[in-house]
């Protein structure tokens, strides 16, 4: 079995008085290692199928199984503790917290888990020097161009040692040369980290340095 099953996958919103269906019995399998790309035209539903897989929301119908886990068996508490313990998030807009350093941004989700701050900071220093930013520890957000604020976003990603790193349209925000210089930073963490990577984008350059590459249409996924 795939180490991310997806089955079935059904998804609507309510737009005025109308149902607008999103996904549409939607199938995919991601191997264990897999560094998986989808691309789509903007609005089709990429961001809305990483946020269901990454239990941000829940489906209309359908299995999500990630590992050994049936998400969408899961309740609230257990869904919330999975996502933050083996999930780790990358999005367009890096949302990171203006009045902390870059460290103290990495280190948050450990912070939060309760992991004693002389833990913690070696921690996301440690990770930072991986993403090249390691004279940067101390630097705040502002002081940090959008290049490198997106690099400590996903060094906050991987602090929890994530299994399924998912990243939604991560180099929509950055000029061409910053976004090839993440693409290969991307790449670089899913080998040394062990991860199975799913990529929203609409940046081909991206989408054709993974394994494999997806289409979303009219509600479900075709090989590109």
């Amino acid at each position: 079995m795939p180490f991310l099953d997806v089955r079935a996958l059904t998804k609507s919103f309510t737009v005025g008085e109308r149902q607008l269906l999103v996904l549409r019995g939607l199938d995919m399998g991601v191997d264990t290692g897999e560094m998986v790309a989808i691309v789509g035209t903007s609005g089709v539903g990429k961001s809305t199928l990483l946020q269901l897989i990454g239990g941000l929301d829940r489906i209309d119908g359908g299995t999500i199984r990630i590992g050994d886990t049936n998400m969408t068996a899961a309740d609230d508490d257990a869904r919330v503790a999975f996502r933050n313990r083996q999930v780790g998030f990358v999005f367009q807009f890096h949302h990171l917290l203006p009045e902390f350093t870059a460290a103290e941004n990495v280190a948050m989700p450990l912070r939060i888990a309760r992991v004693a701050p002389q833990e913690a900071q070696p921690r996301a220093e440690a990770l930072l020097g991986e993403v090249g930013l390691g004279d940067r520890v101390s630097h705040r957000p502002g002081m940090l161009s959008g290049g490198e604020q997106q690099r400590v976003a996903v060094a906050r990603a991987l602090i929890m040692k994530p299994a399924l790193l998912l990243a939604d349209e991560p180099t929509g925000d950055l000029d061409e040369q910053t976004a090839a210089e993440l693409h290969v930073l991307l790449r670089r963490m899913h080998t040394a980290h062990g991860l199975t990577s799913l990529i929203a984008t609409h940046n081909m350059q991206l989408a054709e340095s993974c394994d494999r590459v997806l289409r979303l249409e009219a509600g479900r996924l075709r090989p590109v």
